[in-house]
């Protein structure tokens, strides 16, 4: 079982940055994939960014590209999402999650509560 916590974000110009963190925890927390998808209001929760266990690989949605990153510290067990250029359409709940597998959708195994990030205008 992999239990994930997520913080930071919050209230942001557009414009501006904004940096999450996700802290794993559980036995094999860090030998999964990890990644981070979003939800805005009214609509279908997607895909922004994922990163293999080791951190040799990482994907990106068109949205997220050249604009996020998402390194992750298998030592700290964290996986951050940085955010630069925020939009209004970023504005979101971001959830940190985790799978087995590299996953560029939104069938991940663990789920964190997810945080609310606003990129205003």
């Amino acid at each position: 079982q992999v239990q994930l916590a997520e913080s930071g974000g919050g209230l942001v110009q557009a414009g501006g940055s904004l940096r999450l963190s996700c802290q794993a925890s559980g036995r094999t927390s860090m030998s999964n994939a990890m990644g981070w998808l979003r939800q805005a209001p009214g609509k279908e929760r997607e895909f922004v960014a994922a990163i293999s266990w080791s951190g040799g690989r990482t994907s990106y949605a068109d949205s997220a590209k050249g604009r996020f990153t998402i390194p992750r510290d298998n030592v700290e067990k964290t996986v951050y999402l940085h955010m630069y250029r925020l939009k209004p359409e970023d504005t979101a709940v971001y959830y940190c999650a985790a799978d087995p597998c590299l996953t560029l959708g939104s069938d991940y195994k663990y789920w964190g509560q997810g945080t609310q990030n606003t990129a205003s205008s």
